[in-house]
């Protein structure tokens, strides 16, 4: 019997941390850790399992010593942090397995970092060839699935109960991998593929069956890249969805993640508001249809932006944006053009961020062919500069980012767009239950209502904005002081932004001045992008 240590390594400060928010509700991390939870229920059964996720706590002398065997799973943005824990696995003794997005994409590192095992790819395929050199004793080894993609039909309901539920915002299922479409600078094609592979619906009702066995109640994050990817087996998992969230009385409120040809299906969105569904994230990336052609963002293309997304939120999905700037060829001013794209839509949650090539994608091949990748020192974040060397000035880029994010969430106008686009979300199509304890909502409430409208200077249209949200669109009040929280978290993110960018920026001019060439390297030097 192995005793195996599940370790999430740290998130550094993001756009999604939220903590100012998630102190109001008590809670620690958005998100759990899918991935590793999902490793758990396809490694040995007759394993010991414990998880510790760092953005909690932090692994005990004790748990390091009762483990047998410590397996870390980690993004990019958890570069960081996966290295520190590896090195503190090693100075206990203990072998270390690595798997997930940033080792698969960036082997070399884990292999440098002194790891035992390398799991890539997905872990249907590669986790039994781990588990069969670990039984006959290799102390390392590489397994790869060589480009094949996993079933995921097959894959088994995650270890949940390894969970702390009184930790997360949220809870995360996923129901597809992959995305039909060609996005240059996506990594998800990369590591997923193009033909999305979706489970049965029968097979994700189980899971979510597990989770309300367990107790849990509230939001339920569907991870899927692009929920809609698949749309005939969709529209089959939401029917099914619909009558197993009305016979349990809609336990369960969902956000997700989808492309933003949805507006042109009424069928599938009426069918996800049918399931309680609440917002979902587009990436729009930018207003400017040249760029969006030159990064193969074709799907953005096929209708007006601006009538899609209202059609989309009329109906009674809130929509939440991703934007980039710094693509090549873009003429200046972008930044200022995403912020009034994002004005004239309304939409509240505009997450915003400079172009970075991820490794392996498209984006990153026709770099390396054009010598313009460079070095890049830490993570890859919404506070990192580019790590190419772009078609306009970096400073330029990286000033107009600062620029477009501080007005995006200075407190008044941020409160302007959420009011302005509250007055047209439509209301629910079902009401369920409050996910938290009464008095938890009347504790967050109070605070928010205290801080930003009493003594913040915001006040008055605080004040002015809800009671006319309470006249006119009462249905949707509960969303929308929901989301005047989230001025708590940008208030002093966009601080952050401006801070990080501009050391950075200094940095970027020094080692400029000093080197004489933008800093660029060859692409064959390249050491690390992440």
């Amino acid at each position: 019997m192995t005793n195996v240590l599940l370790n999430y390594p740290l998130f550094p400060k993001t756009f999604w941390s939220y903590e100012k928010i998630l102190e109001l509700i008590d809670r620690k991390v958005l998100l759990p850790p899918l991935g590793l939870i999902t490793v758990a229920a396809i490694l040995p059964q007759d394993w010991n399992f414990k998880l510790v996720d760092r953005n909690i706590r932090s692994v005990t002398p004790e748990e390091w010593q009762w483990a047998d065997l410590v397996i870390i799973s980690a993004m990019i943005v958890q570069k960081e942090d996966i290295l520190e824990q590896i090195k503190l696995a090693k100075q206990y003794g203990k072998p270390v397995a690595v798997g997930g997005p940033y080792p698969t994409s960036m082997p070399e590192e884990m292999r440098s970092a002194g790891v035992d095992y390398l799991i890539l790819d997905e872990g249907e395929l590669t986790l039994p060839q781990f588990v069969a050199a670990w039984e006959r004793g290799d102390r390392q080894g590489e397994f790869t699935a060589n480009g094949e993609k996993p079933d995921v039909s097959h894959t088994p309901i995650p270890r949940y109960d390894l969970l702390d539920f009184k930790a997360y915002d949220s809870m995360s299922v996923q129901f597809s991998r992959g995305c039909p479409f060609q996005c240059e600078f996506c990594d998800i094609i990369v590591l997923y593929g193009r033909k999305p592979r979706t489970k049965t619906p029968q097979q994700l009702i189980a899971e979510l069956q597990a989770l309300y066995d367990l107790g849990w109640r509230g939001g339920v994050f569907m991870v899927d890249d692009n929920f809609i990817g698949n749309k005939r087996n969709v529209k089959l998992f939401l029917q099914d969805l619909k009558i197993w969230q009305e016979d349990h009385g809609y336990p369960f409120r969902f956000d997700t993640e989808a492309s933003l040809d949805l507006a042109q299906d009424q069928e599938m969105i009426d069918l996800m508001l049918a399931c309680n569904f609440a917002a979902v994230f587009m990436g729009i990336e930018t207003p400017d249809t040249d760029s969006l052609q030159l990064t193969l963002k074709y799907q953005n293309m096929r209708s007006p932006l601006l009538e899609s997304i209202d059609t989309v939120t009329r109906s009674g999905l809130r929509v939440i944006a991703g934007f980039i700037i710094g693509f090549d060829g873009e003429k200046p001013g972008a930044g200022q053009r995403i912020v009034d794209f994002a004005e004239a839509t309304g939409i509240p949650t505009t997450t915003f961020a400079m172009l970075q090539a991820l490794p392996n994608t498209a984006l990153w091949h026709r770099l390396e062919k054009e010598g313009r990748l460079r070095v890049a020192n830490g993570n890859i974040n919404q506070t990192t500069l580019m790590n190419f060397e772009p078609t306009r000035p970096v400073e330029e880029i990286a000033q107009e980012y600062i620029d477009a994010f501080g007005k995006l969430y200075e407190p008044m106008q941020y409160l302007d767009r959420v009011y302005n686009y509250f007055l047209k979300l439509g209301a629910p199509r079902v009401k369920p239950p409050l996910q938290w304890p009464e008095w938890v909502v009347v504790k967050a409430l109070a605070i928010v209502c205290w801080r930003q409208g009493v003594v913040r200077y915001t006040r008055w249209k605080f004040w002015h904005h809800l009671v006319m949200i309470l006249i006119k669109n009462p249905a949707v009040a509960e969303q929308y002081l929901a989301l005047c929280s989230h001025n708590e978290h940008f208030m002093e993110y966009r601080e952050i932004v401006r801070q990080q960018i501009e050391a950075q920026l200094e940095e970027y001019k020094r080692l400029e001045a000093l080197n004489g060439d933008r800093v660029s390297q060859p692409a064959a030097s390249l050491q690390s992008v992440a």
